[in-house]
């Protein structure tokens, strides 16, 4: 379970304050994938980064029974004078995974080939997120954030990874974040839209999209400042 306490979160943009996160409070169940839909500029990312802990609210807190992983995809903490492998070795010293174990998972499933031995800056954005998302599902978290990394490498790959996440929601929840519907559908049985910096979350992921959709269909409110 995930609980966020009054959390508010806003930037300047260009001379303008910019509400992406307006006093929440909400909570997310434990061991459910539940479908984060927003418009662009929203504030997805902006509250999968809170509840990472990769950045901090402007107020508010988020609080946690259990383990939650980063954003899973995301690429930039890692070394870029590192090799994929020794950056796989570094995180599994971190989490307490066994190194040999999440060196071989990452070697499999990112297939980077001999890229795996090179260094990070070396690599395509392609590259580094299939590194990422092989680290990512090869850590065991109780909550996985999940970034629209299901975009990333060619239809194959893409099948690997859907595959993979279904395999971790036996056992584990998540957040996702998609701009495609269908994969929301597939993977999420819970919903929650973001409007206007206001999170409400529908027990029913049908409901959520149709909110999302009509929200999509109108002009984007004015936000509070």
């Amino acid at each position: 379970m995930i609980r966020l306490q009054n959390l508010s979160k806003a930037y300047v943009v260009n001379g303008k304050r910019k509400v992406v996160a307006d006093d929440i409070t909400a909570v997310f169940p434990g061991r459910v994938s539940v479908g984060l839909l927003g418009r662009n500029g929203a504030g997805k990312s902006s509250l999968l980064r809170m509840i990472a802990g990769t950045m901090d609210p402007t107020s508010g807190r988020v609080t946690s029974d259990g383990t939650i992983s980063w954003p899973v995809g995301f690429a930039g903490s890692f070394h870029n004078d590192l090799t994929g492998a020794q950056n796989t070795r570094f995180v599994a010293r971190i989490y307490g995974v066994e190194v040999a174990y999440l060196l071989d998972y990452v070697r499999d499933f990112a297939d980077l080939g001999g890229h795996f031995d090179l260094p990070f800056r070396t690599y395509s954005s392609g590259m580094r997120s299939r590194l990422a998302f092989g680290v990512s599902m090869g850590v065991g978290f109780d909550t996985y954030l999940v970034d629209e990394v299901t975009s990333v490498g060619d239809a194959a790959f893409k099948r690997k990874s859907e595959a993979v996440f279904q395999e971790r929601m036996k056992t584990s929840g998540a957040i996702v974040v998609t701009h495609s519907m269908r994969m929301i559908r597939r993977l999420c049985s819970v919903g929650a839209v973001l409007e206007n910096g206001h999170l409400t979350l529908y027990d029913d992921i049908e409901e959520a999209v149709a909110v999302h959709e009509r929200n999509m269909s109108e002009p984007a409110p004015q936000a509070a400042s």
